[in-house]
């Protein structure tokens, strides 16, 4: 058995998809990197035909039709034999010294007598046109370089969650949760973290700067304009997120810390779906954001006023034109601290 499957979401990927790969071939005979080309209409299937052709023990092709990155990363668990697994998008990489040390931790924890469920490391976001890069670190939240359960967490901030980029999972237990991506939808990432967590007890936290998230592509899904112009998408996950939390709360809400925790993660993701819509100040927008939040007081009540008079919500959901406008100032605030998209 391999200890690493790593799925590589991609589409078009041709300009950069090698930088990428070539970065994950550093980890030798103990990984296995599926190349999933999700119906590219470029060289990216020639491409992954020839690692695959090369690396015939490390790399893996595989052909689908086009279902979006959700699907990808679905045909990427299904055909996971590792006993850890890892999604590297095909625009991003890793880095190497971070790499190695990964691997050697993954192996000691798996021969431990304890199971590992969770493996947890930085990334950066590597921002076009920036010289310095904003490292996202948990070196607050988790205790470091030791397994812990979530009774262990030390603190959890609000906005500071965890992403695809910085969590590395028991394959086993993603298959079991029965964790099942939606297909042609973006922003999918958030449901890829958020659902296992109900099944995970134990994790493991390493305070290096792995995985390198890069930034700057004018059609990437992150970026603002495209992030408007696919809101519906964004409001789709956002929802399906509200109803995996009502309807398995009461295992949720069965561990403390993992419950304020995931109310935590569906607040924000709540937050960026209503700032979004107000940016472009339309009728239509406005009633988008109306509507989410009255889907979360249909599927729960409780969950509403939480999320709704929070100090958060409190200056998110300032009422009237004037009150649209200091929440977004606030954001805009952010966005030059925080420097995200």
């Amino acid at each position: 058995m391999k200890l690493l499957s790593i799925a590589v979401p991609c589409y078009n990927s041709e300009s950069y998809m090698e930088k990428c790969i070539d970065s994950l071939l550093v980890g030798g005979e103990d990984v296995e990197i599926l190349i999933v080309d999700d119906g590219s209409k470029d060289k990216t299937a020639e491409i992954a035909d020839a690692y695959a052709a090369k690396y015939p023990t490390i790399c893996k092709a595989i052909h689908k039709p086009n279902g979006g990155h959700g699907s990808a990363v679905n045909a990427g668990i299904e055909n996971a034999t590792g006993l850890f697994f890892k999604v590297v998008d095909s625009d991003d990489w890793v880095k190497e010294i971070a790499y190695r040390k990964i691997l050697s931790t993954l192996s000691e924890l798996a021969g431990g007598e304890t199971q590992l469920d969770l493996l947890i490391s930085n990334f950066v976001y590597n921002k076009v046109g920036e010289k310095r890069h904003k490292v996202m670190r948990y070196n607050r939240m988790f205790p470091i370089e030791q397994l812990f359960t979530w009774k262990d967490i030390k603190r959890t901030p609000k906005g500071h969650y965890l992403l695809m980029h910085s969590v590395i999972f028991r394959t086993k237990l993603l298959k079991q949760c029965g964790l099942k991506l939606p297909e042609h939808t973006f922003y999918v990432d958030n449901i890829y973290v958020f659902n296992p967590l109900p099944f995970v007890k134990t994790m493991y936290y390493l305070d290096i700067n792995f995985y390198y998230y890069y930034i700057g592509r004018e059609d990437q899904s992150v970026n603002q304009k495209i992030m408007l112009s696919r809101i519906d998408q964004q409001l789709r996950v956002n929802k399906l997120m509200v109803d995996y939390y009502v309807e398995n709360y009461g295992m949720i809400r069965s561990q403390r810390e993992r419950h304020k925790y995931m109310f935590n993660y569906l607040e924000i993701i709540t937050a960026i779906s209503s700032v979004l819509l107000i940016t472009e100040d339309t009728p239509e927008n406005l009633a988008k954001r109306k509507e989410l939040l009255e889907y979360i007081k249909e599927k729960n009540y409780l969950l509403y006023l939480k999320i709704r008079y929070s100090i958060e919500g409190t200056y998110i959901y300032l009422p009237g034109k004037g009150g649209r406008k200091i929440t977004l100032a606030g954001y805009k605030l952010l966005q030059k601290i925080f420097h995200f998209n």
